[in-house]
């Protein structure tokens, strides 16, 4: 049951998933506090636009181009949306549909939409080494960010006006947050694929909700599910011939449905 060991482009995807889900589980958690699901679904279909322009631009590496229109995208889509002007599904129903509409008209003037359609369910099995190390970085920065401002950011998630009067500057931490994202999304959507980095944002964290009895355990269960899934989607992958991400979507759904029952019970 281990000969899919011997191939280096799976011990590879085995790393990145070790690497990937607990970085995605991780920020998930605060997602889900925050009920933020609709908000990160926005980011992943803006990312199709931070290609084009770095298509546009002549850059052969989209990432940094798609990173940093990530980050501006969210900050701008984050100030209208506590704006208050207009309702918080609408200002994202809004920046979703934009996002992915001007990347497609972008890329179609080029004629290159074809070659970018993979960015739709990504392909994990395509990490190479090097950007193992992207990876591991991009999960140092962000554990050490999530435990530098943890307190600041589960008091915006629980109430910003009490976390104001603790002192937290609320604005700051919430935008903070925004731009993890942001960077987080940006970065895997190469491997996860737009339609469904949400997923693999949202379904761990949903899962542990469904059970866990304490804050810690909440964060425990979202990692320990968010492995177990993406270990168990990519053999399964392998030996079914199928995609590599829908397959780790469905072993989450499985969880999340699994649990929700326990949690009914």
């Amino acid at each position: 049951m281990f000969d899919w060991w011997q191939y280096e482009f799976m011990r590879t995807a085995l790393w990145a998933v070790l690497l990937l889900v607990p970085l995605l589980s991780l920020l998930g958690t605060l997602v889900v506090n925050n009920r933020m699901s609709f908000f990160s679904d926005a980011l992943g279909h803006s990312a199709l636009t931070g290609v084009a322009i770095g298509v546009l631009a002549g850059v052969s590496d989209h990432r940094l181009v798609t990173v940093l229109f990530g980050v501006v995208f969210a900050l701008l889509m984050n100030r209208i949306r506590r704006s208050r002007l207009a309702s918080t599904d609408t200002v994202i129903g809004v920046f979703s549909s934009v996002g992915v509409a001007l990347g497609l008209t972008l890329l179609s003037a080029r004629g290159n939409l074809s070659n970018y359609q993979s960015l739709l369910v990504g392909d994990i099995l395509s990490v190479t080494p090097q950007e193992l190390w992207v990876l591991g970085l991009a999960l140092l920065i962000t554990v050490a960010v999530w435990l530098l401002c943890f307190n600041g950011f589960f008091a915006v998630s629980v109430s910003p006006s009490v976390a104001r009067s603790k002192g937290f500057s609320v604005g700051l931490y919430d935008n903070l947050f925004v731009v993890l994202v942001a960077v987080v999304v940006m970065l895997a959507i190469r491997w996860v694929g737009l339609l469904l980095i949400n997923a693999m944002l949202i379904l761990p964290a949903a899962s542990a909700r469904n059970v866990a009895r304490s804050m810690r355990s909440f964060y425990l269960l979202a990692l320990l599910f968010g492995l177990y899934s993406g270990v168990l989607g990519l053999i399964l992958s392998y030996y079914n011939g199928v995609a590599t991400g829908p397959t780790i979507i469905l072993v989450l759904a499985a969880v999340f449905f699994g649990t929700f029952l326990l949690r009914k019970k």
